[in-house]
C-alpha cells in the first residue's frame, strides 16, 4: 500500500468516527473544544443553574493549570504544573468517580509569563489510543505520548518557544489521521509541524513568518472526497490553510495586524477568526474556506470591528455566530452575511470560551460564575451559578457529563 493510498484509507475512517459521534451523541471530547474544535454538543439534560449538592463529584487537582479536559469514554485527561512549572503533570481521571487512575510527572523549566496564563495551559489531545500533551516555556517545547496505561510511547522536543512579550504559550495539539498537528507559532523560528501520532517523527513542517506570537489552535475541515483543509491563524498569515495531509500551502489572507489567540471557526462555507490585544478584539474576517492562494480583505465574505472577543473562540450554532466577549459582552450574529441580531452584556470577565451543548451556550467567567444562555435568535438568559473559585478553562462534555476545570478543583455534573 503506498503511503497516499495508506492516508485517504485513514482519511475515510476519520469521517466514519466523525459522523458516529454526531449521531450517536458523544462519549468523546478529544481536543480543546471537543470534536472537530467546534465546541457543540448533543448532550440533553444538564442543568442551566445548579447547587453545590448538585455535583456528582468535585476532585482536587495537584498544581495549577488552564488546560481543559478532554475525554475518551471513562477517561479524562488534564495537565497541571507545580513548582512555578519545575514540574508538569498528566493526570488520568476516571470520569465517573473523579479518582486518579495515573498521573505521569516531566521536570521543566520556570520562566517568566503572563498573570492570567499558567505552565499548564494546552489541552490534551486523544484518539482512544494515544494522549498527546504539550508543554513550552522559553527552554523547551515538548511533545509527550502516551498510551491509555500511562505507558509514555514517545517525547519529543521541538526547541525554544520563545516570546517577548512574556505571555506564555497558549496552543494546544489536535490529533487528525494518524498525526499529532501543532501550530508552534511564537517570536522565534515558527512552524506548522506534522508528528507520527506512533513514532513522532516528522511527517510535515510547514515553517511560518510570525510577526506576534499566536495562541490560537488549528482546526481541520474534512469533507468527503475534497483535500481536508488545515485551517490556523497568527500575525503574518492571518487566516490561512494547509493540506492537513501534506502540509501544502492552500490559500493565505494576510488580514490581521494584531495578536490571535482564539482559534479559527469552520461555519458553512466561511472559516472566521479574530485578532486583537490590551483585553478586547480588534478585527474579525469571514474568509471563505474554499480560498486559493493569496487573498485580500475585500475576499472576504463580510468582516466586523467592534463588540469583538480577543481570548474566547466564537462559536457557531445554527446558522448563527456568537462572540463572547473578554468584557462580558455577547453578541449573535447571522453566520452568512454578519448582521447583528442582538447585543447583550452579561458581566463578569472571560479568559476560556464557551461551548453550546443542546442549544444553549455555556461559559465560565474568571472568577468562577459559569453563565448559561439560549443559542438562539433572541437573547435569553437561562442561569447563573459559581463554582466559588476562579476559571481560565473551557468546560468538556461527553457521556452524559459536563466537566469544569477550576484553579484548585475539577468538577462533573450528571445529565439528568
Amino acid at each position: 500500500m503506498t503511503r497516499s493510498h495508506w492516508l485517504l484509507r485513514n482519511f475515510g475512517l476519520l469521517l466514519m468516527l466523525g459522523s458516529t459521534l454526531v449521531s450517536h451523541g458523544q462519549d468523546q471530547w478529544p481536543r480543546f473544544r471537543g470534536v472537530a474544535g467546534a465546541g457543540i454538543s448533543n448532550q440533553k439534560g444538564l442543568p442551566v443553574r445548579w447547587e453545590p449538592g448538585d455535583y456528582a463529584w468535585k476532585a482536587a487537582l495537584p498544581g495549577l493549570g488552564h488546560g481543559s479536559p478532554s475525554v475518551w469514554n471513562d477517561h479524562l485527561f488534564l495537565v497541571s504544573a507545580e513548582a512555578a512549572g519545575k514540574s508538569r503533570v498528566l493526570l488520568d481521571i476516571d470520569t465517573a468517580t473523579g479518582k486518579i487512575r495515573w498521573q505521569r510527572e516531566f521536570t521543566g523549566q520556570t520562566y517568566k509569563k503572563h498573570e492570567l496564563n499558567s505552565f499548564a495551559s494546552a489541552t490534551p489531545a486523544t484518539n482512544g489510543k494515544h494522549v498527546v500533551t504539550l508543554f513550552a516555556s522559553d527552554q523547551d517545547f515538548l511533545v509527550v505520548a502516551h498510551d491509555f496505561s500511562g505507558r509514555e510511547i514517545w517525547k519529543r522536543d521541538l526547541g525554544k518557544f520563545y516570546n517577548q512579550h512574556s505571555h506564555g504559550c497558549g496552543t494546544s495539539p489536535i490529533l487528525f489521521a494518524g498525526q499529532v498537528i501543532i501550530a508552534n507559532q511564537q517570536d522565534g523560528a515558527s512552524s506548522v509541524i506534522s508528528l507520527d501520532v506512533e513514532t513522532g517523527e516528522t511527517r510535515w513542517k510547514s515553517d511560518r513568518k510570525v510577526r506576534l506570537t499566536a495562541h490560537s489552535t488549528p482546526v481541520v475541515l474534512a469533507r468527503e472526497n475534497q483535500v481536508p483543509r488545515l485551517f490556523f491563524t497568527n500575525t503574518g498569515d492571518g487566516i490561512s490553510s494547509l493540506n492537513a495531509l501534506s502540509g501544502k500551502l492552500l490559500s493565505r489572507a494576510n488580514v490581521f495586524n494584531a495578536r490571535c489567540v482564539g482559534s479559527p471557526v469552520v461555519i458553512d462555507n466561511v472559516v472566521v477568526a479574530t485578532c486583537g490585544g490590551g483585553g478586547r478584539g480588534q478585527f474579525l474576517a469571514a474568509i471563505p474556506v474554499d480560498g486559493d492562494g493569496d487573498l485580500s480583505v475585500q475576499e472576504a465574505a463580510w468582516t466586523r470591528e467592534r463588540n469583538l472577543p480577543y481570548v474566547p473562540t466564537p462559536i457557531a450554532y445554527q446558522g448563527h455566530l456568537f462572540l463572547w466577549g473578554d468584557n462580558g459582552v455577547v453578541v449573535c450574529l447571522e453566520a452568512a452575511t454578519g448582521e447583528e441580531i442582538w447585543t447583550q452584556r452579561v458581566g463578569g470577565i472571560y479568559s476560556g470560551s464557551p461551548v453550546c451543548i443542546d442549544g444553549k451556550l455555556y461559559c465560565v467567567a474568571r472568577d468562577g460564575t459559569v453563565v448559561v444562555m439560549a443559542a438562539g435568535a433572541k437573547y435569553e438568559l437561562l442561569g447563573k451559578t459559581s463554582l466559588g473559585e476562579s476559571c481560565h478553562s473551557t468546560p468538556a462534555v461527553a457521556g452524559g457529563r459536563m466537566f469544569i476545570r477550576g484553579f484548585q478543583n475539577l468538577y462533573c455534573l450528571q445529565a439528568r
